[in-house]
């Protein structure tokens, strides 16, 4: 899903056959404009979303922005000015804020994640935990508070995972399993696989080090920082190291110190509060 798929369906959901309200309250040819305000500290995210959303509803309503993606704002702050026929804002309104402020939750809390990281070599990643049909915007959200898409789906990388290693019979047989798989389809996808402890660590230091069979990413799952350390230095720079597994602020700055390359962490996404936001008419 593109991001004006995304915007169309939610207009449906929204829109249904008619803003009856605002059809049967605001002439057809009355022009308005409304400001878009900032009634909570943080991130801001979603101003190009909002772009797209009024470009979709009408191409001709003109919109004035006057802050960015990724700017700091406090309350009280205009965002935007947008202006033109008054139900076409009207019917835009509600999509514009449910994004924007989920957005800029999301990132708000992501900036905070990537502040407490600063001095370590270690880089966040977001998941694949987000809200059905609102990853798109999740994922901008988590980039414009800092932190690096890790994958957007299923389709783009390889990422052996638990249950993949016990349906597949053992670690080794998913990973040769696997680059068999690249090398029939011709595909050109990173391999990374979930270790659980010091033994399967161990095992995809075997394997993905002999000849025609590749890993690229080590995926520390569930260790405590101390294991997390004693795993970075047994991969000793032979492969990218990932921790992940229920890491939040206040924990994250103990892995960080660990020497791992990447932190993954779901919160990101699935643990935030919106921000307040509101369109209001003038």
């Amino acid at each position: 899903m593109n991001l004006q798929e995304f915007i169309q369906l939610a207009l449906a959901e929204d829109v249904g056959d008619g803003d009856h309200t605002s059809l049967s309250t605001i002439p057809a040819d009355a022009q308005k404009r409304a400001r878009l305000l900032v009634k909570e500290a943080g991130i801001l995210a979603g101003v190009d979303v909002a772009l797209a959303i009024f470009a979709e509803v009408d191409p001709a309503l003109q919109v004035d922005v006057l802050l960015t993606d990724g700017a700091a704002i406090n309350p009280g702050d205009v965002v935007l000015i947008v202006s033109g026929n008054a139900q076409s804002i009207l019917k835009a309104e509600r999509l514009v804020l449910n994004c924007m402020q989920r957005m800029s939750g999301i990132a708000t809390h992501t900036r905070q994640m990537v502040d407490l990281l600063e001095g370590t070599r270690a880089q966040l990643l977001d998941t694949r935990k987000t809200t059905p049909n609102f990853r798109i915007c999740e994922k901008m959200a988590t980039k414009i508070g800092g932190a690096i898409n890790h994958r957007f789906g299923l389709f783009d990388m390889i990422l052996i995972k638990d249950n993949h290693v016990d349906y597949a019979g053992g670690i080794e047989a998913a990973i040769r399993k696997a680059n068999t798989y690249l090398n029939e389809t011709g595909r050109s996808l990173r391999i990374e696989v979930e270790t659980r402890n010091r033994a399967e660590v161990e095992e995809v230091l075997r394997i993905g080090q002999s000849e025609g069979t590749k890993v690229d990413i080590i995926l520390l799952d569930n260790f405590k920082p101390d294991g997390v350390r004693d795993m970075v230095r047994l991969i000793n720079g032979r492969f990218i190291t990932e921790a992940s597994g229920g890491i939040d602020e206040t924990t994250l700055r103990a892995y960080a110190e660990t020497g791992v390359d990447y932190i993954s962490s779901g919160a990101l996404t699935h643990r935030v509060r919106s921000l307040d936001l509101s369109l209001k008419a003038y």
